[in-house]
Order: structure tokens, then C-alpha cells, then sequence
């Protein structure tokens, strides 16, 4: 080679995109997955049918189920639903906003490309208009008290509008309310709220009116033996970590007997040991028992005699629940059991839903792990309730952490587009065509809430613009009347979290995907190749040695 540079040969059957090609490849992957749930934004949003390779079928409007169902092969759209995943789970709502963002984003940018405008110099511009707009989107932001339910209630209806349960929202936002409220806990001024606190069950039957928050915990387990009673008042609840049964030996023995007797006296000992668990329930004076691992037979016998009631194998995530709902501490060995290490519940029943029996654990003082029981006819349509009560949680949760919303419908997207075009006539430069860009692309959710209502965008758009020049940063698009007006009267409002997330991930994504110029795909294997490679032959890939076409 006299000392040159090695060549480097790839592989026959790669694919590879340089240039302008790989940026437009990308952007239009990106454009394809937003245009794919860009009809389901805002109140008068249309719902998708999903139907997997099993035939499964999904109905809904949630943007992120939509993403997550679809099966995306294109690298740049994968990153899109990386979009979605991530705001659903910083935020639990917001999901096709920060979508449609990044898709617009990319668009705009594909506009400047064209013009010439280096793809460093539209991320810069990117980058300082994500900075302003999310400095502008803390101005707007009105301040909440987390025991400010009405407030909180309307972020969560907010969230549920335009979705299958919107016709039982207010129920479900009272329940999410009451339910966040219950196990926030709070660190000084501020406030946390762990969602594994509220346990969410879903049974099929009733109406999606039945639908029921319990200050407890149910347990998707009955009672071990038929002769416990089936409902105990003032309940005193043991949680125990330890089996009701005869230890096995850890190592393989024999017993020899070789009189009657003695077997008799085995057995009788093995019924003593059980008597004095069953015993120190008795003696802490706990009437339900809740137990992680197995209970004998015969200790079923015994403690159905006593009137106690008791669960078995119930998991360790509704133990830990249980601990926080009724205050008990879980112990490891019986013999420790004791007074001080009991729960208290107001009554402790089994109820049959759906012919599975259910042990429900309620009425607990001060509980800080609760139930949200969701009943409707269909699997579909528990599904869909299920969706959008996860989605009012969350939202009310970011609320009471974060302490402060904005003002929905369409208005801090045009407030913070003003912002941005006035920040850009100062930068200057190219980075202000990038800026106005950015601007342009946060429109991109009042033009699409009025697209999905039937309404003209550009009318939309000029009358919001003109009620913000004004100072009017609360007025959005009624899509009910058509009109512009005050969202915050109308009690249109979401979490500061929503906003400011959609900007961050859309943002990072869309530079992401623009700092991209080369594309090189490996040629992927066919069942064959791959059943060879899993058995490990050797050898020489089909096709040969790559050739000169594949020199880079």
C-alpha cells in the first residue's frame, strides 16, 4: 500500500445516502410519523383503529399508543416515537403536540436548506429559540396551591377532552384529584407524588359510572379458606413476609420411624407449630392477615376457628402498597408479630367482579397508597378510560409538583411565537431566519386544532395573533364557537411540565436528525443467513467479498 491510508470496503448490499438525500430521506420520515397523528390533536380530534399481526384491535386518539402500536422501521421516524415515549413519561399528556413540534420543525428546516442555510446554523437557532420560548413560557405561567382542587380538576378535564371518556370526565377528574392529593407527599414547599401509590384495577362489567376511588388497596385475591368470614369491620391487618407452613430442611434428610407412636407424635408437633403462628396473630390481636408466601391447610383451619381473615401469596409491590394505605409494618418472622406492627383499614371485604373474587381493602385513615377500581362493558372501552385517567393522573401530578399551568387552546403557542419573532429581529443574522422558523412551528398547534375542527387555519391564526398583540396571552381558539376567547374563563388550562417538555424533546430531536448526512444501512439478513449465523458457520457471507462499487 507504500504507507497509504487503508481503504475501508463496506459490505456488499449496504445502502448508503450522503448529502442533501440522507437530510431529505430523514425529514420526510419524520413528516410521515407527525402527519400520522396530526388529526387526533385538540377536542374535535378523530380517533385511529389499530389492528397488530395477531388482530388485536386498539381504538383510540392517545398519540403515544398510537406511535407505540405502529410498527416504524425508518431510523429517523423511530426517533419521533422517542419523542412521544419520553413526554408520556416525563409528562403522561402532551404526547402529539411535542410530535407534530419536532415534524414541524424539521419542515421549516427542510425550507432553509433549500435556501442555502447551513443545518449548523438552523440547530444554533434552534437551540437559542428553545432557550427563550421555554424563559417566555415561565413568564405566562400562572402559579396553583396543590389543594387548589377546582384547578385541578380543570387540568385534568382538560387533559381528557376530546377522548372517549370525555363524557364521564368530571367523575374521573375528581377521582384523580382526590387520588394524587392522597399520596402527595410534601418536603418542605415542595411536593412529590410517586404514581406506584395508586394502584389502578380494571374489571369488565357494570357502567364507566361505577368507576370508584377506594383510600386502600385491592387485592386481586380471595380469602384461603371458605369458612373466613367474608367482611371484617375496624380491621387490624398483619403483613407478613414469612410462610405458614413447616420449613423444609435447606438439605435432602431421612426420618426413620419405627414405631406408630412416633409418627403420631411428628404430626402432633408439626400441628403445634402451626398452632403457635396461627397463636401469635391471635396474641397481636390482628383479624386480617395478609401473607406473602404459602399458609397450610391446616393453619387455614385454625385461623378460620379464630374469625381471622387471611390472603396468601399476595405480591411484594401490594404489600409495599398496603404498608403505606394502612400504616402496618411488614415483618419477616411470626414470632416478631406484634400490636405496634398492625395496620388499620375501616373494613377489609371480599367482592366478586367479573366471576374473580376480589379482597378490598378500604376506608383507610390517612392512606397514602390508594384504588382507583375502572368498570365499563367492553374490554375496548375500559382500555380507553384506563388511558385517559393515566393521563389525568399524570397531568394532575406535574401540576401539584411543579405548582403552576398555563393557559391552553392554542394561546402560549402564539404568545411564545410573538416572543420568538421579536427575540429574532435582535439576534440578526442567519440564526433569526432559524428563529422565525421556530416560531412559525409552534403556530403549528392552533393551526392544527383549527384544521381538526373544521375552521380555517390562516383566519385562526391572524385573529390569535391580532388578540396577543393586544396583550390578550389567554385568549386560544374556542373550537366549539370557532371565535377567539379568553381559555382561562373557558377553563382551558395544562401543566407548565407539558409545554416545557414538548419544547425540550421536539427541539433536541429535530437537531438531532438535522446534524445527519450520511446514512449507511447494513443489507439485513434474510431467515436463512440468520438461522446460519445463529449456528455459528463459519465461512465466507453469501455474494463473496464486497466489491469495487462498495468503496468509500
Amino acid at each position: 500500500m507504500g504507507g497509504q491510508t487503508p481503504i475501508l470496503v463496506l459490505k456488499e448490499g449496504t445502502k448508503r445516502d450522503k448529502g442533501r438525500g440522507a437530510q431529505g430521506s430523514n425529514i420526510e420520515a419524520a413528516k410521515a410519523v407527525a402527519e400520522a397523528v396530526r388529526t387526533t390533536l385538540g377536542p374535535k380530534g378523530m380517533d385511529k383503529m389499530l389492528v397488530d399481526s395477531m388482530g388485536d384491535v386498539v381504538i383510540t386518539n392517545d398519540g403515544v399508543t398510537i406511535l407505540k402500536e405502529i410498527d416504524v422501521e425508518h431510523p429517523a421516524a423511530k426517533m419521533i416515537v422517542e419523542v412521544a415515549k419520553t413526554q408520556d413519561h416525563e409528562c403522561g399528556d402532551g404526547t402529539t403536540t411535542a410530535v407534530i413540534l419536532a415534524g414541524e420543525l424539521l419542515k421549516r428546516s427542510e425550507e432553509l436548506i433549500d435556501q442555502n442555510v447551513h443545518p449548523t446554523i438552523i440547530t444554533s437557532g434552534f437551540r437559542m429559540a428553545a432557550d427563550r420560548a421555554l424563559q417566555s413560557l415561565d413568564k405566562i405561567s400562572v402559579k396553583v396551591k396543590p389543594n387548589d382542587t377546582e384547578v385541578l380538576s380543570n387540568v385534568a378535564k382538560t387533559a381528557m377532552t376530546g377522548k372517549n371518556a370525555e363524557v364521564v370526565k368530571d367523575l374521573l377528574a375528581d377521582l384523580s384529584v382526590n387520588a394524587v392529593q392522597a399520596v402527595a407527599e410534601k418536603d418542605g414547599s415542595s411536593y412529590s407524588v410517586d404514581m406506584d401509590n395508586i394502584q389502578v384495577e380494571k374489571k369488565t362489567g357494570g357502567s364507566i359510572t361505577d368507576t370508584e376511588l377506594h383510600e386502600g388497596i385491592i387485592l386481586d385475591k380471595e380469602r384461603v379458606h371458605p369458612s373466613m368470614p367474608r367482611s371484617i369491620k375496624g380491621a387490624k391487618i398483619a403483613l407478613v413476609n414469612a410462610a405458614m407452613e413447616i420449613k423444609k430442611t435447606e438439605v435432602d434428610a431421612k426420618i426413620q420411624i419405627t414405631d406408630p407412636t412416633q409418627l403420631q407424635n411428628f404430626l402432633n408437633e408439626e400441628e403445634k407449630m402451626l398452632h403457635a403462628m396461627v397463636d401469635s396473630v391471635k396474641k397481636s390481636g390482628a383479624n386480617v392477615v395478609i401473607c406473602q408466601k404459602g399458609i397450610d391447610d391446616l393453619a387455614q383451619h385454625f385461623l378460620a376457628k379464630s374469625n381471622i381473615y387471611a390472603v396468601r401469596r399476595a405480591k411484594k409491590s401490594d404489600m409495599e402498597k398496603l404498608s403505606k394505605a394502612t400504616g402496618a409494618v411488614i415483618v419477616n418472622n411470626w414470632k416478631e408479630l406484634d400490636k405496634k406492627h398492625l395496620g388499620k383499614a375501616g373494613v377489609v371485604e371480599e367482592r366478586k367482579l367479573a366471576n374473580d373474587e376480589m379482597t378490598f381493602v378500604s376506608q383507610c385513615p390517612n392512606a397514602k397508597a390508594v384504588s382507583i377500581l375502572i368498570r365499563g362493558g367492553t374490554d375496548h372501552v375500559i382500555d380507553e378510560i384506563d388511558r385517559s385517567l393515566q393521563d389525568a393522573l399524570s397531568v394532575v401530578a406535574s401540576t401539584v409538583e411543579d405548582q403552576a399551568y398555563i393557559i391552553g387552546g392554542g394561546s402560549a403557542a402564539v404568545e411564545l411565537a410573538e416572543d420568538l419573532r421579536k427575540y429574532g429581529s435582535q439576534v440578526g443574522g442567519r440564526e433569526q431566519m432559524a428563529i422565525d422558523a421556530f416560531a412559525y412551528a409552534l403556530e403549528t398547534v392552533p393551526r392544527t386544532l383549527a384544521e381538526n375542527a373544521g375552521l380555517d387555519p390562516i383566519n385562526t391564526l391572524i385573529a390569535m395573533r391580532k388578540a396577543h398583540k393586544k396583550g390578550n396571552i389567554g385568549h386560544g381558539l374556542n373550537v366549539y364557537t370557532g371565535k377567539i376567547e379568553d381559555m382561562k374563563e373557558h377553563n382551558v388550562i395544562e401543566p407548565l411540565r407539558v409545554g416545557r417538555q414538548a419544547i425540550n424533546s421536539a427541539t433536541d430531536t429535530a437537531i438531532m436528525i438535522l446534524r445527519i448526512d450520511d446514512i449507511i444501512a447494513s443489507r439485513q439478513m434474510d431467515p436463512s443467513e440468520m438461522a446460519a449465523a445463529a449456528g455459528g458457520g463459519g465461512g465466507m457471507p453469501p455474494g463473496g467479498m464486497g466489491g469495487m462499487p462498495g468503496m468509500m
